[in-house]
């Protein structure tokens, strides 16, 4: 029914930068809020940042002044623009979007999640 299709990863120095992109598809859904998180090997899956369809966003402190989410709610679509990336920044990033489903509100979905990795 809800499909979320992520890209953008790779492999990137350090100082780098990558733009992500998770884009919706599917029927009888509507978003209300989607974001990023990213899990490295060994520890518990973070938020990166979020985004409201109204333009309300959070970011983790660790993405603040280098990492920037935008939206076009037209396309359902979520991005996020990655600069000076570091090490610590190595994970594997998932889409996640707060949907309300044939009629339902409050579902979450995940995408497949994209391999960031940044080397020295």
């Amino acid at each position: 029914q809800v499909q979320l299709v992520e890209s953008g990863g790779g492999l990137v120095q350090a100082g780098g930068s990558l733009r992500l992109s998770c884009a919706a598809s599917g029927s009888s859904f509507s978003i209300n809020a989607m974001g990023w998180y990213r899990q490295a090997p060994g520890k518990q899956r973070e938020l990166v940042a979020t985004i409201t369809s109204g333009g309300g966003i959070d970011y983790a402190g660790s993405a603040k002044g280098r990492f920037t989410i935008s939206r076009d709610n037209a396309n359902n679509t979520v991005y996020l623009q990655m600069n000076s990336l570091k090490l610590e920044d190595t994970a594997l990033y998932y889409c996640n979007a707060d949907l309300t489903l044939h009629g339902t509100y409050g579902i979450h979905y995940w995408g497949q999640g994209t391999q960031v990795t940044v080397s020295s």
